[in-house]
């Protein structure tokens, strides 16, 4: 037990077996030989591993051993396995511990997730995603206004959501799999808020529509064209853009990714979608966006992050119902017993996040 938790922690950290040995003040052979089981750490070894590793020692006996089922990565083909390993270890760590404090709370407030009633068995054209956008949002009971916390929307409906530092970069645009059956969707902790919510959304078009899109469609395309109706119905573009345009103006743009976190880039993309902003127009700002270097880095601010608030949330509730400790609710959030004493006293509420 010990060695395979020592072996996903080192990879969550991204070290090489040497680098953790230097941090740890052991060798490298060491380090092979606790995860492979031929050797046990000493107490103090373990205090070592842990800080090296930013972890606490009871992490290397938690029971819970979980696995990534059906992992699909939005990548890139040049990631380094290195990099792979690290959002793999740095994930399972973070669900282990979801999982362990879901089990305190058998009767909690999230229930499975179920792909809404009424969905088609066959899509047969882009344009029908449109619908299908419309028709989730009326079944969770959405309207057609901005979602304003899409995490919470999720999470609220059986899906987990988690962030990591290991998507630090444009390689990824996201991660899902399943975990016990449990579909989960990962984002970058980083990245600007309309950049993960476009993620999660995207990756709820691949979990509605997986084995529905007739092969002539492309999945990637029709996850697309999902997350943007998602975030912005039909009905919404056209109120706010018209029904024709050859420009939009990038203040206009700003000002709508400000209202519904969905980039300027996304908006251009609902616009010709929808053929308010015919190819040829849509081709002449998307020149004019690179020309100014905006494909990458949009000239108004970022939208805000998300920020997974279910996890927090359950800690509390187990421990004001008595099932867990004050130092195991530490120990999940991953914080000391004195940290989480100044958490739960609001002592920095209007810092904390």
């Amino acid at each position: 037990m010990i060695g395979e938790r020592l072996k996903q922690a080192r990879k969550a950290a991204g070290l090489s077996t040497r680098a953790l040995g230097e941090k740890a003040g052991v060798s490298a052979m060491s380090i092979s030989k606790y995860e492979t089981g031929k050797a046990t750490p000493s107490s103090q070894v373990l205090i070592n591993l842990g800080k090296a590793l930013d972890v606490k020692v009871e992490y290397f006996f938690r029971p819970y051993k979980l696995e990534l089922e059906e992992v699909e990565y939005r990548k890139h083909s040049h990631v380094p396995k290195r990099v792979l390993g690290q959002i793999e270890g740095d994930l399972l760590e973070q669900i282990e511990r979801f999982f362990e404090l879901e089990g305190f709370l058998p009767n909690g407030p999230i229930k499975p997730f179920k792909v809404p009633a009424g969905l088609p068995d066959r899509i047969a054209s882009y344009a029908e995603i449109e619908k299908i956008s419309n028709h989730v949002r009326d079944k969770w009971s959405l309207g057609l206004n901005p979602i304003p916390d899409l995490t919470d929307t999720l999470e609220e409906r059986g899906i987990k959501i988690f962030q990591t530092d290991a998507l630090h970069n444009n390689r990824f645009d996201g991660l899902a799999t399943r975990v016990q059956g449990a579909p989960v969707i990962v984002v970058g902790k980083e990245w600007p808020g309309d950049r993960q919510r476009f993620t999660l959304a995207h990756e709820l078009g691949h979990l509605l529509m997986a084995g529905r899109l007739v092969r002539s469609l492309d999945e990637e395309a029709a996850a697309n064209r999902f997350a943007g109706a998602f975030l912005v119905p039909d009905s919404e573009v056209r109120k706010e853009l018209g029904n024709r345009r050859t420009w939009l103006e990038p203040n206009e743009l700003c000002v709508l990714k400000k209202t519904y976190g969905l980039s300027m880039q996304g908006w251009m993309h609902r616009a010709n979608d929808l053929g308010i902003l015919p190819d040829s127009y849509y081709q002449r700002m998307a020149k004019f966006f690179s020309k100014q270097g905006w494909r990458k880095k949009e000239p108004c601010a970022d939208y805000p992050r998300e920020q997974p608030k279910l996890f927090e949330q359950l800690v509390f509730r187990a421990l004001a119902e008595d099932v867990i400790s004050e130092s195991k609710a530490a120990e999940l959030m991953k914080k000391s017993l004195s940290e989480f004493r100044s958490m739960r006293n609001l002592e920095h509420a209007g810092s904390h996040q």
